[in-house]
């Protein structure tokens, strides 16, 4: 893998263009890489739910299922489905909506500097070695691209808004990235004072 510098894309993966986005702040790079896991339904994969749910065209009045999600604007920029195939919705170089209220070393909205990566999955289905794989070949090649990501600056969702979310989940191996890529086992991070 490698991610094309001038589009801020990453060949070889497929591409749908997500409207949930924007720029990021001037002269910002991306310095982190958040890691999360959703299903739709929960606990439920495949159906290409999420990924219609990333591009506004997920029908949440067709399946009662959905309705809590009705106008949610949401997006990441890449998704590993079970099977390994991964889809991009929002080029590097832009923020995707991703992280919601988040501090990372006291700095806050993550949206801003973060790449967000999403595992279809669920905190209590273990990942599959094929999306492992995916994940690991992807981090090495934004590592490549944004030498500001640094070997502690891959975290999980649960690490940067904790108490709101636990996503990748218990059960996501930390061990395994810091073994076959050197990435430091992400702590929770101190939520920055709201005053």
């Amino acid at each position: 893998m490698r991610v094309e510098e001038a589009t801020g894309l990453l060949d070889g993966v497929s591409y749908l263009s997500s409207p949930n986005r924007g720029a990021r702040p001037t002269g910002v790079l991306p310095e982190l890489i958040v890691i999360h896991g959703i299903s739709l339904p929960a606990g439920e994969f495949g159906g290409g739910y999420v990924s219609r749910l990333f591009i506004n065209q997920l029908d949440t009045r067709g399946d009662p299922r959905f309705a809590d999600l009705s106008g949610l604007r949401v997006s990441a920029h890449l998704l590993i489905h079970r099977d390994g195939h991964v889809t991009q919705f929002v080029p590097f170089t832009q923020r995707a909506w991703h992280a919601g209220e988040s501090v990372f070393n006291g700095r806050r909205d993550c949206n801003d500097f973060s790449i967000g990566i999403e595992l279809e999955g669920s905190d209590d289905t273990a990942y599959t070695d094929t999306q492992y794989e995916r994940l690991e070949a992807a981090i090495a090649a934004l590592r490549v691209a944004y030498p500001g990501i640094g070997r502690d600056r891959v975290v999980g969702h649960c690490h940067i808004a904790p108490g709101r979310k636990s996503d990748p989940g218990p059960d996501f191996d930390w061990g395994r990235l810091q073994r076959r890529l050197g990435i430091q086992r992400p702590v929770t991070q101190p939520q920055a004072d709201p005053s």
